[in-house]
């Protein structure tokens, strides 16, 4: 595998999906650490829209949300001098690569997935075959580029191993020992932000998915639309404030919040608020949101505004990521003995 062969820094990987508006879990938990660390490594942010069809969506605004999640990388900080950003299906590797990986696993491996039998329990009798195969499609994402790292959450380290057992398996079968086809990847977490909670249930993680938008603080929500939503959040009837009591979920994740907008230590916090009522936090917490995410609003409004900039980042980008993505698919293929394109 000569991709990384001199390269000073590592490859990550890592994308969000084009569904749904972006909400402060999507942020704090994935993009804002991206920015954090980009500097540190050579990445790669997709925008996955073909994991975005997996379930029922609507065809008539994919392609805008596409531009949306793209144009909120570039303003939340993801920086084109250490960054490529890419749309996921501008790059037919990945729906290749994932017919070829499906021939050489074994059902099970899918069907064992527990984020599968949850969501195909809600879908009944209409699940479909991309429910059940999405896994494989995000191996492929981050096998194509021969990935070093990819930041995950808790909830997709199964996601992660079930990459690791197919490098394995394709390895033994296909591969020598100073010919490897594919490289293993390991995963990147960081624990602070990671499990935003939602706003009307503290103890479920704030989700796309939601059918109450009262549930989430999305990033280009307006002042007014986040004074609303903090102001009727869920909390509790006792005064004074605290982290950690797991009979007040939504006390936690309203201070883990308002730490993570304002910018101060946990210490600080507790310092501040331990003695205040929710009449007086709210407020506090409301102005810190509207604070931290006014510049994000800003810079994405101005990127939308000249798409001819936005279109040029997704034409490079896919170009850049085709170079790469075609280099591991040949490997593949020649490992496993087809003629390859003449």
């Amino acid at each position: 595998m000569s991709d990384l062969t001199g390269m000073a820094k590592q490859r990550i990987l890592s994308g969000v999906q084009p569904t749904g508006s972006l909400h402060v879990g999507n942020y704090f938990g994935a993009i804002r650490n991206w920015v954090q660390g980009q500097y540190e490594y050579d990445n790669l942010f997709c925008v996955v829209d073909l994991h975005a069809i997996t379930v029922p969506h609507n065809p008539a605004t994919l392609a805008q949300d596409t531009y949306t999640i793209a144009a909120l990388y570039l303003a939340c900080g993801i920086d084109l001098s250490c960054s490529t950003i890419f749309v996921q299906s501008h790059v037919s590797a990945h729906s290749e690569l994932t017919w070829l990986l499906n021939c050489l696993i074994p059902m099970n491996w899918l069907t064992d997935m527990i984020q599968f039998k949850e969501k195909a329990v809600k879908q009944g009798e209409n699940v479909g075959v991309g429910l059940l195969d999405y896994p494989v499609l995000m191996s492929s994402d981050i096998l194509l580029y021969d990935a070093d790292k990819v930041p995950v959450g808790e909830d997709q380290k199964q996601h992660l191993e079930l990459t690791r057992d197919i490098v394995d398996r394709v390895n033994h079968q296909f591969g020598t020992p100073k010919e490897l086809v594919l490289k293993r990847p390991e995963p990147l977490i960081r624990a602070e932000g990671a499990r935003v909670m939602s706003l009307t249930d503290g103890s479920k993680k704030m989700s796309k998915s939601d059918p109450s938008d009262l549930s989430r603080i999305n990033v280009l929500d307006s002042p007014e639309m986040i004074q609303q939503k903090v102001k009727k959040c869920k909390t509790d009837p006792i005064k004074g404030l605290e982290f950690g009591n797991p009979e007040r979920p939504e006390c936690t994740n309203l201070l883990t919040l308002y730490m993570l907008f304002s910018g101060k230590s946990k210490d600080d916090v507790i310092e501040e608020c331990q003695d205040m009522g929710w009449g007086q936090f709210k407020p506090l917490l409301t102005e810190a949101a509207i604070a931290h995410l006014q510049p994000i609003q800003q810079r994405y409004k101005e990127i939308v505004d000249d798409r001819a900039y936005l279109d040029s980042v997704l034409r490079e980008g896919g170009q850049k990521a085709n170079e790469i993505a075609n280099r591991t698919l040949n490997r593949v293929r020649k490992a496993l003995g087809f003629l390859l394109p003449l």
